[in-house]
């Protein structure tokens, strides 16, 4: 009995031990992993499918496309057809042949109108203010003027001369353009070639506009992306493989171009065939393509785009919103309305998206 007394003394002196406690498991945060596999799935997707037109690439930085071209896998070089390499050697030997100045250099003028000049007076004055050359105290001619009169139906946008027909917003635009090039190459004198229509008056005296254009080494061609309906919407798949969807671009037809290039626009079959056969009104879906607002920018783009300066040095006014640019009535026009076009400083793209403008810096006024 005292054992089992001692025992149980013993038993109470004894320090007891808290029994183990049983954890419950860990609330995991479960939204954050889900979270994350999700943002990381999207990054995986879009290196592997990057965005391929210009709204996509919004959405990733309001930069742009170019603003992942750090991150995104260059996109794999394709093939070019027989008829593209015949192409490229064609331009690139005219782009990169040694052109031999001529002595007088000249501008050709080229007046696309649909009859006489309504300010004929005005740039008859503009011609005759220019100076003598101050080599031999002569006066040398130092323009061509190249006229394509045309007449214009304004009830069904139709053009006509006696050799050729011109309809508004087809290719037969883009083929007045050619022909007054062509005709203009003929002089050898002739180095820059600028494409005007009856509205067109000069901003600034000949001496100022030909030194200007003479000295410049690249064209002023507009060029720019619009990825709204009316700008890339308007491409068709049937221009592939030659003209890619991420290469279409807009501009105004208003060009300055450079002799180089006037010849490699007159050479030109491959890239003018795919605007004239698949650019045009009317087309599937409800597409209507306009050749002389997309030809040649896209051209210049995927052939030589550092050779253009990606906008114009004729004013064209878009901010209406129209299918048509601005026009300016005789009650419009005064010296404040012309020193405010020549001191433009920035070029502005109105595109059809609402979402994009695009801004341009200028280094120049303008000059016509």
């Amino acid at each position: 009995m005292k054992s089992a007394q001692a025992w149980r003394l013993g038993m109470k002196d004894m320090p007891m031990l808290p029994a183990p406690r049983h954890r419950g498991h860990l609330k995991k945060p479960t939204w954050i992993i889900i979270l994350v596999s999700l943002v990381s799935l999207f990054l995986v997707c879009a290196y592997v499918y990057p965005p391929q037109n210009s709204a996509a690439c919004y959405v990733f930085s309001s930069r742009g496309c170019k603003a992942l071209q750090g991150w995104l896998p260059p996109a794999p070089v394709r093939e070019l057809t027989d008829d593209e390499i015949a192409s490229r050697v064609v331009i690139r030997d005219i782009l990169n042949m040694n052109q031999s100045i001529p002595k007088n250099p000249k501008i050709a003028f080229l007046f696309l109108t649909p009859g006489a000049l309504p300010f004929e007076k005005l740039w008859d004055k503009f011609f005759r203010a220019m100076k003598a050359d101050s080599q031999c105290m002569c006066m040398r001619p130092r323009i061509n003027l190249y006229i394509l009169a045309v007449i214009l139906s304004i009830e069904k946008f139709v053009v006509r001369s006696a050799l050729l027909n011109v309809v508004w917003g087809k290719i037969s635009m883009v083929d007045a353009e050619r022909r007054l090039l062509a005709n203009a190459l003929r002089d050898p004198d002739n180095q820059q070639f600028v494409l005007l229509s009856d509205s067109c008056i000069p901003l600034h005296d000949f001496d100022y506009v030909y030194n200007y254009l003479m000295y410049t080494n690249v064209s002023f061609v507009d060029c720019f992306e619009d990825p709204g309906p009316h700008g890339s919407g308007r491409y068709i798949e049937y221009m592939l493989p030659e003209v890619e969807k991420k290469d279409f671009r807009k501009g105004a037809q208003w060009f300055t171009m450079k002799r180089q290039h006037a010849l490699i626009i007159t050479a030109d079959s491959l890239y003018y065939s795919k605007f004239r056969d698949h650019c045009k009104p009317g087309m599937e879906k409800g597409r209507n393509c306009y050749s002389d607002e997309h030809y040649l920018p896209t051209f210049f783009y995927m052939l030589d785009p550092a050779g253009i300066a990606n906008w114009s040095v004729t004013h064209v006014d878009w901010s209406e919103g129209k299918w048509h640019p601005k026009s300016y009535r005789a009650q419009d026009v005064s010296l404040e309305l012309m020193r405010n076009i020549t001191s433009i400083s920035d070029s502005v793209h109105v595109t059809s998206d609402e979402r994009v403008s695009i801004f341009f810096s200028l280094d120049f006024a303008r000059v016509m």
